[in-house]
């Protein structure tokens, strides 16, 4: 499935970080847990620069514990910070808020040293619909920020003052002008990253379908009640169909409500806990 989304204002969008990534003094990086490795964006290398870097593993009810555990391991033995949260889960606001005091701590004991008041400055970045401006609104306590399921929400950047005197500024969700992995764009397309509307739902669905009998060879079956031994993609995405009554008149099937039905039931956890990507990927 050949998919290149990257619409005008991601350009901006980008330009934009760049330009203020000076005001900040670390960055609050946002991963889709489901698909982590898919969700780094290479564009944002010069955006981080030499900023302290706060790896943030969103959706974790949504991704699979084992793998999330070893993305931690990952992680870790890179020395790099990081934090795994459900960010629509309030509890989990002081955990990001206790990684963030800690990767700039340092900096809070040189402004105390100076007798200096100045707010500690995060930029929030991730491509769309990781949850960024979930994870504003769960640590500010509050609707701060606007927030959708699905890409695309927040198209400027809006700065966000906490009570403890943190600010951080949200992005636009951002991806990169060209996919050169296929993987890579087809899990960003799962896990809603990329508008539906540029895609062909009916393809996506059945590569959807193709991963998760490679990976999860049980989920499809239980969820759907079908049998999915010895079955192309195609055979179990119209056994789908009918299970679910998704029929025209006249008996075909109607696979675009098969597929978003597909799509939407991954989305939203009903086919298990799932992550595709591995740190040795």
């Amino acid at each position: 499935m050949n998919i290149q989304w990257f619409p005008g204002h991601m350009t901006k969008a980008l330009r934009m970080m760049e330009e203020n990534v000076k005001l900040v003094d670390a960055i609050g990086y946002v991963l889709d847990a489901r698909a982590p490795l898919s969700c780094f964006n290479p564009q944002f290398r010069s955006v981080i620069g030499m900023k302290p870097c706060v790896f943030i593993l969103n959706k974790c009810d949504l991704a699979d514990p084992e793998k999330i555990e070893l993305w931690c391991k990952h992680f870790a033995a890179k020395g790099l910070s990081y934090v795994k949260v459900t960010a629509t889960a309030s509890a989990d606001a002081g955990r990001i808020a206790a990684v963030f005091a800690q990767v700039t701590s340092e900096l809070r004991l040189k402004y105390q040293a100076k007798g200096v008041f100045r707010p500690i400055r995060f930029m929030i970045i991730g491509v769309p619909n990781c949850g960024k401006s979930t994870i504003i609104n769960c640590l500010s306590g509050k609707k701060a920020v606007i927030t959708g399921d699905k890409p695309g929400v927040t198209k400027g950047k809006q700065w966000v003052r906490l009570a403890s005197g943190l600010e951080l500024l949200d992005t636009p969700g951002t991806l990169w002008p060209k996919f050169d992995d296929e993987n890579v764009a087809c899990r960003l397309c799962f896990i809603g990253s990329i508008k539906d509307d540029v895609v062909d739902l009916c393809e996506a669905a059945n590569l959807l379908i193709a991963q998760l009998i490679d990976l999860y060879p049980n989920c499809i079956a239980k969820r759907f009640g079908i049998n999915c031994d010895d079955k192309s993609c195609e055979e179990i995405f119209e056994e789908i169909a009918v299970k679910r009554g998704f029929l025209l008149r006249g008996g075909d099937i109607d696979a675009e409500r098969c597929a978003k039905a597909i799509l939407d039931d991954f989305r939203k956890g009903k086919l298990g806990r799932i992550t595709f990507d591995l740190p040795a990927d």
